[in-house]
């Protein structure tokens, strides 16, 4: 069996995990409940492509374990399988049958039996898709169509009406995308789903919080006062999530006017977390430095009101699927990204690593100021200010 976790999981943690990834519970949400970094529970998560695997059980009529030994030790005392049976309240065919799969009464053995029937009793079962590679290469084609497997089930149906091996249902579609080990769709198939999603995800966990893609009580970008747009004054930022490896993140932070940047380690993804370490790290600016957030729509700032009355800070929402609103944050990950490139674990960095990578992003000279340094820029700015 594959490792979970780093450094492991208990048995009562692994329940604990999938219990709470079934409730809809988020990644970060049961790292924290079970003490594991998010990535650690994305990697247990993403060996069974988020489907809930139950653990083996024995059937209720199979033979166990003390019966077997029963069995051993009347034949050793020379009884017949009829005695035998009348002993352990079984038929006599059936330990007749038992004691011939495991080598006949004079090598029957109690502990090679019971080891040999639980492997036996696993006979996988193929899916659909892989007993038809015809079907297999049509659904293939569909999805990368961008058809859904809902979509593409609906119309098997249609087209094949008297043909079950020609039909397969969505469910069994999305396990073949999600449970790589199965062999019949190719991991990059996941790409043309609507939500690019890499697991199966609970549908109470998209039915958690606010409604998904909305945010409540978001102030729309279109109500940002003037004076934030024109760049004239110090004190407006812009902020984003940078992902990595993992699951991992950091938030970046740019000051409009000056282009003086923060790099801001996060615990996780959901907004409990973005917003605490957004929090501790505008407490740490000169008071009043940091007077509006325009954000983008993603919910790691779903509890941007908590966020407001602690920093006293104006939060603004761009428009979904308008990074070009925040275009100085935008460039300032491309910035950010020559020294946490793409691929990297982020969860590796403290705050005081991040720090120093901000310091030379915040003293190199840029175009756009007219090479003076971000530092420098902002600096002036507020002495003039004040």
């Amino acid at each position: 069996m594959a490792r979970l976790g780093r450094p492991g999981l208990t048995d009562a943690q692994r329940r604990e995990l999938w219990e709470r990834w079934k409730a809809g519970d988020s990644i970060s949400d049961i790292g924290r409940a079970l003490c594991k970094h998010p990535g650690s529970i994305h990697g247990v998560l993403a060996l069974g492509g988020g489907i809930y695997r139950p653990e083996r059980k024995r059937a209720p009529g199979a033979l166990t374990m003390p019966e077997r030994e029963h069995i051993s030790r009347g034949l050793a005392a020379g009884c017949s399988c009829r005695q035998i049976a009348a002993e352990i309240g079984r038929s006599p065919s059936t330990v007749s049958r038992e004691i011939a799969r495991n080598g006949g009464m004079s090598r029957y053995r109690a502990v090679p039996a019971d080891e040999r029937a639980w492997e036996m009793a696993r006979r996988p079962k193929q899916c659909a898709l892989a007993l038809n590679p015809e079907l297999a290469q049509l659904v293939a084609c569909k999805l990368a169509l961008q058809w859904s497997p809902q979509q593409i089930a609906g119309w098997l149906r249609r087209e094949h009406p008297g043909s079950e091996s020609m039909q397969v249902s969505h469910e069994t579609i999305y396990r073949s995308l999600f449970v790589q080990a199965r062999g019949v769709l190719k991991k990059e198939l996941m790409a043309h789903l609507r939500t690019r999603r890499s697991m199966r995800r609970a549908r109470a966990g998209l039915a958690k919080d606010s409604p998904r893609g909305q945010i409540t009580d978001a102030v729309s970008i279109r109500e940002r006062p003037a004076q934030i747009e024109d760049r004239a004054l110090p004190g407006h930022w812009e902020g984003d999530l940078v992902s990595g490896a993992k699951n991992s993140h950091i938030a970046t932070l740019v000051e409009r006017h000056s282009r003086f940047a923060l790099l801001v380690q996060v615990d996780g993804k959901d907004t409990a977390s973005v917003v605490q370490a957004l929090t501790r790290e505008v407490k740490r600016l000169p008071e009043g430095l940091m007077k509006s957030l325009t954000w983008d729509r993603g919910m790691e700032l779903a509890q941007h009101r908590t966020f407001s009355m602690a920093t006293d800070v104006d939060v603004f929402f761009c428009d979904p699927r308008s990074p070009w609103q925040r275009g100085t944050n935008e460039n300032t990950n491309g910035l950010v990204r020559q020294y946490l490139p793409k691929g990297a674990d982020l969860s590796i960095y403290s705050q005081a690593d991040l720090d120093p990578i901000a310091m030379r992003l915040n003293t190199r000279p840029r175009k756009t100021l007219n090479y003076e340094t971000p530092a420098s820029r902002l600096q002036r700015a507020v002495a003039a200010t004040g």
